[in-house]
């Protein structure tokens, strides 16, 4: 069996690159002759503004992390969580095959650019799916039954009774639920709002009907998923084709009594529509959990709101969906190294490019 000649593992202040160790240890170590491990952005607050700016513009507009060196030229494998896979760092790795990111987002990897160079790509669909939806259902709850604006009254010294949305506090029995984007992440929410016995509706132009039906979920228009649902939440994947897909258009078709909760992309949503509908109650209230700009700043207009809440961008953040992620990575990689059919290619297209094919050949000979 041939090896791989180096790994880089660059890691984060998310995911250090010492906690990658453990499963590069167990699944790829014995394939790899040699290994560099360190991190991109080790300050947490750095981190999530430089990650939020590749989500926004690309990984292009990164530097090539410093870590990397002259000596990782022959580098064959790259892994991380949100370290920029650009053109920049496959020019300082112009021995690499393969990149793989502990998360299902791809906006911190040019994958075209991959893809010119025969690059294999490798993501982790649903590490934090459960995660993420739990967190949706527990955003339909907080905002709709002023949860958080009850706790930060009694921690301000009032025993607050009155909400915007007071004359028309929800149950979710029996409410009808919109779901844009039914990938894994909004099926688990489908899953888990069954036990409300909820009517679920959902908008995914690419999902298989068949997997909606076996949910008892209905497939419909987003236009009649706006008009319809008590309460919206979106799961989609931010795309070049659907950025701003939700506006001003989509809201004013909303019930008076419905309420937006979006634990997906800032993306996919017009903010400034949605605050505009907001300030003037033409819907019960809103939850978010993403921003066009992280962090929040502190006189953001979205602050001021009565009808809203506000996370830091956490849906996703739980012990089991980060320590879990790079085993589920590597392992994956494994199993393409051994000749066995991996889950979380992301451009199965490079396993017939033909230096990628004797490259392969090599390494499971």
């Amino acid at each position: 069996m041939g090896t791989i000649k180096k790994a880089c593992i660059i890691g984060d202040a998310m995911i250090p690159g010492k906690d990658f160790r453990p499963a590069f240890d167990r699944y790829l170590a014995r394939y790899v002759e040699d290994v560099k491990t360190g991190d991109w952005e080790s300050d947490w607050q750095k981190l999530q503004f430089r990650r939020l700016e590749v989500e926004k513009q690309g990984p292009e507009i990164e530097i090539v992390p410093e870590l990397l060196g002259p000596e990782d030229r022959e580098a064959e494998l790259v892994m991380g969580l949100f370290v920029p896979v650009s053109s920049k760092l496959m020019d300082a790795l112009p021995g690499l095959r393969i990149a793989g990111v502990c998360r299902a987002g791809l906006e911190n990897v040019n994958l075209e650019e991959a893809n010119r160079r025969g690059i294999l790509v490798f993501n982790v669909q649903g590490r934090n799916a459960e995660a993420v939806s739990d967190f949706a259902v527990g955003l339909m709850l907080a905002e709709s039954r002023n949860i958080a604006r009850a706790h930060l009254a009694i921690k301000r010294g009032e025993w607050r009774k009155t909400f915007s949305n007071s004359d028309m506090v929800p149950q979710l029995k029996e409410k009808t639920i919109g779901i844009v984007g039914f990938g894994y992440i909004g099926q688990l929410v489908a899953r888990k709002l069954s036990g409300f016995n909820a009517e679920i509706l959902a908008f995914d132009p690419y999902v298989n009907p068949e997997i909606a039906g076996e949910l008892g979920v209905k497939l419909i228009s987003m236009e009649d998923l706006f008009k319809q649902s008590d309460f919206v939440t979106v799961h989609a994947r931010l795309t070049d084709e659907n950025r701003g897909m939700i506006g001003r258009k989509d809201f004013a078709l909303m019930k008076p009594e419905s309420y937006f909760i979006n634990t997906g992309r800032a993306g996919l949503v017009d903010y400034d529509a949605l605050y505009s509908v907001l300030q003037e109650n033409k819907i019960a209230g809103a939850a978010l959990d993403v921003f066009p700009t992280e962090p929040l700043p502190e006189k953001d207009k979205f602050v001021e709101l009565d009808n809203i809440t506000l996370t830091t961008h956490i849906a996703g953040t739980t012990k089991e969906a980060l320590t879990s992620s790079p085993g589920l990575l590597m392992e994956d990689i494994q199993k393409l190294l051994e000749g066995r059919k991996p889950r979380f290619i992301v451009n199965p297209q490079i396993l017939e490019n033909s230096e990628f094919k004797q490259w392969l050949t090599g390494i499971q000979s």
